[in-house]
């Protein structure tokens, strides 16, 4: 069985996602007060969904704990539509960021999709990580120790999978991450932009296309 904490002020809400998931062997335990979660044996559960817009403290504030404190996988469930709070989500850890109203059977190819990644090995672990080629400082990436001349969209997509540096980013994730990148940008326009990234850091291999899903840096 798969257990999941849910943190979610909208009861009803809760219990009609809980219901569905229940069918796939999947156990949600809703907690409608952020610090009642935080308290509620993180560590028991394989996965968070969060929402933003909680009482007494912001979901944002939420997901950073739980990122810093149990290293654990966050997915945003919120009806916040500001660019921002998409941003912040990925900058603090969260791994997924999806926007109500959804339907159910989205919110758990999500889940599945995530903790596939997880148990292969994509996702945090305690180990500590390789040194990397590149490192961010305030608003410009280097590479090999050398600036990297980035538009504001290629600073923000390499940004991102630096940051995740090994694991898979959906096409959404990047697009969602951005607040340069219109929503139309799910097309070919955020292949061209990978592609000026590649041609950038000048190894086109860092880069690697995950067939159906999106992107990584390796």
């Amino acid at each position: 069985m798969i257990n999941v904490l849910m943190i979610e002020d909208d009861p009803e809400f809760a219990e009609l996602l809980s219901e569905y998931l229940s069918q796939f062997d999947i156990k949600v335990t809703n907690y409608e007060d952020p610090f009642l979660g935080l308290s509620a044996g993180v560590k028991k559960f394989d996965l968070v969904i969060l929402d933003l817009t909680l009482p007494g403290m912001d979901g944002l504030e939420v997901c950073e704990e739980l990122v810093r404190k149990y290293d654990i996988p966050v997915i945003i469930s919120s009806a916040r539509s500001d660019i921002n709070d998409k941003v912040q989500s990925f900058e603090l850890g969260a791994y997924d960021y999806l926007p109500k109203p959804y339907d159910p059977k989205e919110m758990y190819a999500r889940i599945m999709a995530i903790l596939n990644r997880v148990q292969k090995g994509e996702g945090k672990t305690n180990k500590a990580a390789p040194k990397s080629d590149f490192e961010i400082k305030g608003d410009t990436i280097y590479y090999k120790g050398e600036p990297l001349n980035l538009t504001p969209a290629e600073f923000e997509v390499l940004s991102l999978l630096v940051k995740n540096q090994g694991m898979t980013q959906s096409r959404e994730q990047i697009i969602n991450s951005s607040a340069t990148m219109s929503i139309d940008s799910q097309g070919k326009s955020l292949d061209v932009i990978i592609s000026k990234i590649r041609s950038k850091i000048g190894d086109h291999k860092r880069i690697q296309a995950v067939r159906g899903v999106g992107y990584k840096l390796v």
